[in-house]
């Protein structure tokens, strides 16, 4: 059995080629130490140096037939770990930017969307309740709030007083106020002037 620890990087590479098991485990006992300490020192964490390193040999012997080392494998293997480390920190950072994304669309959307159901709710509601009105009580609440007349010409309008008017609207409200319960009366009083 040969002694790999006398052969040369390039060597060892024409080896690595022909699928030599040997020459690989040399390659690797000849580099670990110091690709760690490269990926330790771009990473400073001890196991994303370790995954780097176990990726850079993986990817060695997965493609030693097509890959094209030349003379330098200490620069090839160097070059290696410091892409993977590269490409790590970019998909970190892309997943990053995607989970804050979603965060943020999550926590904006979500409460626009819930507020336009309610507030489509709300409406459906009060226009429930106003159309169960008398109908003479609901022509003067429309006639006040959705078309904005003022009671005197309301009263000129439906032929009688305007004090008339001011009665009817106000028993109309409190109608609306006990069927519909204060948060949906405040939201009508707001809304629809």
């Amino acid at each position: 059995m040969a002694d790999y620890s006398t052969y040369s990087d390039a060597d060892l590479a024409g080896f690595l080629k022909t699928g030599d098991r040997s020459a690989f485990a040399e390659i690797y006992n000849r580099y670990k130490f110091i690709l760690h300490n490269h990926a330790w020192n771009k990473t400073r964490n001890t196991a994303e140096a370790q995954d780097a390193l176990q990726e850079v040999f993986a990817a060695l012997w997965s493609k030693r037939e097509t890959i094209n080392i030349g003379s330098n494998l200490s620069g090839y293997l160097y070059s290696a770990v410091r892409n993977h480390i590269l490409n790590s920190i970019a998909r970190k950072d892309v997943q990053s930017r995607y989970v804050s994304s979603i965060q943020q669309f999550s926590a904006e959307n979500v409460t626009v969307t819930d507020h336009l159901v309610r507030e489509n709710l709300f409406k459906a509601l009060i226009e429930k309740e106003i159309a169960a009105l008398p109908p003479r009580m609901r022509q003067v609440f429309e006639l006040s709030r959705k078309q904005h007349l003022s009671h005197k010409q309301i009263a000129e309008i439906m032929g009688t007083s305007e004090q008339t008017v001011k009665k009817q609207m106000t028993n109309t409200l409190k109608v609306l106020r006990s069927k519909l319960g204060l948060i949906a009366y405040l939201y009508l009083l707001i809304t629809i002037r």
